[in-house]
């Protein structure tokens, strides 16, 4: 909806509430296009290994249609896991673990339900998390670097512009294509930094401190119950990751 209201905004702006559609065309050059867009991509190839461009739609898929990490559902599937465990034990948890939808999860219940002890059960969903938040800081880098090199491509454009015009002076035709592409060259920049690169590196990381805000109840979670904890005290534990006016809407029971 943001992208359809900022496209819509701007087209407005560009035909004057749509009186004039043809203008639209006067936005589009080709060479402005080359070397805004193409420039800054070309950068962000040099800046970024090959994988960040080949998980491009998995982060435009978490921007667009993302996952779904809704913390009381959480915290309420930990306490249930909390009373399972204290009323028949925490090896019965086995049998259930392939219908926990949260590989991560998953993994952290295996490790108690193996006897492991608790603070290594920490160390290591700790450590797997770091390496996730690493990951996502490198696609989170990309939107932002992309935002930062968008508007100096735009400038280089106008500055090529700029000098194409100087350089033909005695030409009108020439003098009117340099002007054209000196111009729509910033435009270019700051179309690119300010409506596509700064929010989808913003949403990415709404995203990205969603799902790592439900990996820490999990980690909490998990190694109470290995602790042997109560449900009640565990339910607790969990209920200070949420705002005090809301802990009384996520209390499970």
């Amino acid at each position: 909806m943001g992208l359809i209201a900022a496209a819509g905004f701007i087209i407005y702006g560009i035909t004057g509430g749509g009186a004039q559609l043809s203008q639209i065309t006067n936005f589009f050059v080709l060479s402005g296009v080359a070397i805004t867009v193409g420039g800054t991509f070309a950068a962000l190839m040099l800046m970024f290994p090959v994988k960040v461009f080949a998980s491009l739609p998995k982060m435009l898929a978490k921007i667009f249609k993302p996952q779904k990490f809704n913390l009381p559902d959480y915290i309420a599937e930990v306490v249930t896991i909390a009373h399972e465990a204290r009323k028949n034990g925490i090896l019965s948890l086995e049998e259930k673990l392939p219908a926990y939808k949260d590989e991560f999860m998953r993994k952290g219940l295996q490790l108690a339900v193996d006897s492991t002890d608790p603070d290594t059960i920490r160390d290591i969903m700790e450590t797997e998390l770091g390496f996730m938040i690493e990951r996502h800081n490198l696609g989170i880098q990309f939107f932002e670097k992309g935002a930062a090199l968008a508007p100096g491509f735009g400038l280089l454009g106008t500055l090529v512009g700029l000098i194409n015009m100087l350089a033909t002076l005695d030409n009108p035709n020439n003098l009117t294509k340099g002007m054209a592409v000196a111009l729509v060259t910033t435009f270019y920049g700051s179309l690119l930094s300010n409506v596509v690169f700064l929010p989808m590196g913003n949403k990415l990381q709404k995203r990205s401190d969603e799902e790592v805000l439900c990996k820490q109840i999990i980690i909490e979670g998990v190694v109470a119950i290995a602790n042997g904890e109560s449900p009640k005290q565990i339910q607790e534990k969990l209920l200070s990751y949420v705002p005090p006016a809301m802990r009384d809407l996520y209390r499970v029971g």
